[in-house]
């Protein structure tokens, strides 16, 4: 395959000794030498996150020699994001992630330049922000951020290098139409139904995928940039990590996409937030909210005063184990509509969960079998944590 990276740019393109000597590994290799790496280090890479996939992709980049690397993020480092999250120490929590990945990628290699989006990319900012460089990295966790990054690459004539992770898998893949391959939208047309999917949050992913799915795709980059091998363009590559097992499916490409089909109806950015069922799911949460609840604060009132008062925790037996309230009972939601004959209709029942959402599903549920004095606990155990515990676990 031919680099991304015209010829004529390389013209002002030259390594110092430093340079030389850093990058010597490369150079000695004929599908790389001086050539490829001057290509890398006129080569421009935007990474879209800077969390579990943005952290060994920016690494990696930066230590290949990538010239200019651009990080989108708005987050601050948590202690949570640490397990996988390799741009980032024990130090930086607390800090914008921005801060911190830069501070890493120029100990890395002081020769890359790093510019810094702090913000959230969005329909009004993505087409500017991915303008000025050559390949952009996909490194996000949300569908409507997925959609839009594929569009604006689309529109722009950009390789999109796609990776997702959850739990003990993960999948890669390079979209770009303008070089023969599919898009996004071939293989998803419509996004899932909003909440289906859980974020890495919610189902949790291992701290190491993130590291073998971030070097896949910062590998197709630095390919991609040098023109060497064979890139992910029409391929998708599915790793089970449990398995040790990578599995190779062939995509085509859509005729009738709407962004990258014959006759494309979407030719700019939309608004991604109605097209993946974000309002819906605030709709949802509205409804959720009338739901008569407790707040944390009178919740540990009347355990003190050792009120009358059944506590039920419908989250999972592994998060009960990481945590729970003593005086709590346990029925996870999915099992909750054929245990509901262990509680008794006439208690009052506060429920709750980790953060209030789950067990305001639950309350609807015992409310349409019957039960009346229900509450949710608002916030759920992190409300608990920030507001009456410190000390009490979080995840």
């Amino acid at each position: 395959m031919r680099s991304i990276i015209p010829d004529e740019r390389l013209a002002e393109i030259h390594l110092s000794n430093d340079e030389i000597a850093r990058y010597s590994r490369h150079l000695i290799m004929p599908e790389v030498t001086l050539a490829g790496q001057r290509r890398l280090k006129a080569a421009s890479v935007l990474c879209i996150g800077a969390g579990g996939l943005g952290s060994p992709i920016a690494l990696y980049l930066a230590a290949a020699g990538i010239g200019r690397i651009g990080l989108v993020d708005f987050d601050i480092v948590d202690f949570s994001n640490l397990q996988r999250q390799i741009l980032h120490g024990t130090r930086d929590v607390g800090r914008k992630k921005l801060k911190s990945a830069r501070d890493r990628i120029r100990d890395i290699n002081p020769n890359v330049r790093v510019d810094l989006h702090e913000c959230f990319f969005n329909s009004s900012n993505a087409l500017t922000i991915t303008a000025d460089y050559d390949i952009v990295i996909d490194g996000t966790d949300n569908f409507p951020t997925r959609y839009l990054s594929n569009d604006v690459c689309v529109f722009q004539k950009k390789p999109n290098i796609y990776g997702s992770i959850f739990r003990f898998d993960g999948q890669v893949t390079v979209f770009a139409p303008h070089l023969g391959g599919p898009c996004y939208r071939c293989l998803y047309p419509e996004p899932p139904p909003a909440g289906m999917v859980p974020t890495c949050a919610e189902g949790g992913v291992l701290g190491v995928l993130p590291g073998i799915i971030g070097m896949i795709q910062a590998t197709e980059a630095v390919k991609l940039i040098i023109g060497a091998g064979e890139p992910l363009i029409g391929r998708l590559i599915q790793f089970d990590a449990l398995k040790m097992t990578f599995r190779e499916f062939k995509l085509r490409r859509d005729p009738k996409c709407p962004v990258c089909g014959l006759e494309p109806s979407i030719t700019e950015p939309i608004d991604y937030d109605i097209f993946c069922g974000i309002p819906q799911a605030a709709e949802f949460e509205r409804v959720l909210s009338d739901l008569p609840t407790i707040d944390v604060q009178a919740l540990k009132a009347r355990l003190d005063l050792q009120e009358p008062l059944v506590v039920l925790d419908v989250r999972e037996t592994f998060e009960w184990d990481i945590c729970h309230l003593p005086s709590s009972i346990l029925i996870p939601l999915g099992e909750l509509p054929s245990r509901m004959s262990e509680l008794d209709s006439a208690a009052e029942i506060a429920i709750l969960c980790k953060n209030g959402q789950r067990s305001a599903k639950a309350l609807t549920l015992l409310r349409e079998a019957g039960f009346g004095r229900i509450f949710n606990v608002t916030g759920g155990l992190q409300a608990w944590a920030e507001k009456v515990d410190p000390n009490f676990p979080t995840y």
